[in-house]
C-alpha cells in the first residue's frame, strides 16, 4: 500500500514537471508511469517480468519523436528520483534486459534536454 501511495505521488509530481512538454509530444507522464509500473519490483531488486518488458517495449514504440523521448526521459528521471530503494544498476540495465535500446540512462542525473 505504501509503495502504491508513493507511486501516485510520483505520478502527480511527474505530471506537474512534464506539463510544459505535453503540448509538444504525445507522451504523457501518466502513460510512462502506467507502462513502467510492472517494472517496480525489478527496479527495487526483484526479478524482471514479461509485463515489465512489454511496458518498456510499448513505451519505446510510443516515443517516436524527440519531444516524446524527452518527455518520457523527464518522467522516468522524476519517477526514479522519487522511489525509495530504487536500484540504479537495475534501472540502467532495464532496456537491455528487455532486449531494447533507449538513447539515455534511467537516472536522476540524466540531462533529458540532450535526448534526441
Amino acid at each position: 500500500m505504501a509503495a502504491m501511495l508513493k507511486l501516485v505521488c510520483v505520478l502527480l509530481a511527474c505530471m506537474i514537471v512534464v506539463a510544459p512538454y505535453a503540448a509538444e509530444g504525445a507522451i504523457s507522464c501518466g502513460m510512462v508511469v502506467s507502462k513502467m509500473t510492472p517494472c517496480l519490483g525489478y527496479l527495487t531488486g526483484g526479478a524482471i517480468t514479461s509485463g515489465c518488458c512489454a511496458g518498456v517495449k510499448s513505451l519505446l514504440a510510443s516515443a517516436t519523436t524527440t519531444p516524446d523521448r524527452q518527455a518520457a526521459c523527464n518522467c522516468l528521471k522524476s519517477a526514479a528520483g522519487g522511489i525509495a530503494g530504487i536500484n540504479y544498476a537495475n534501472a540502467a540495465s532495464l532496456p537491455s534486459q528487455c532486449g531494447v535500446s533507449i538513447p539515455y540512462n534511467i537516472s536522476p542525473s540524466t540531462d533529458c534536454t540532450k535526448v534526441q
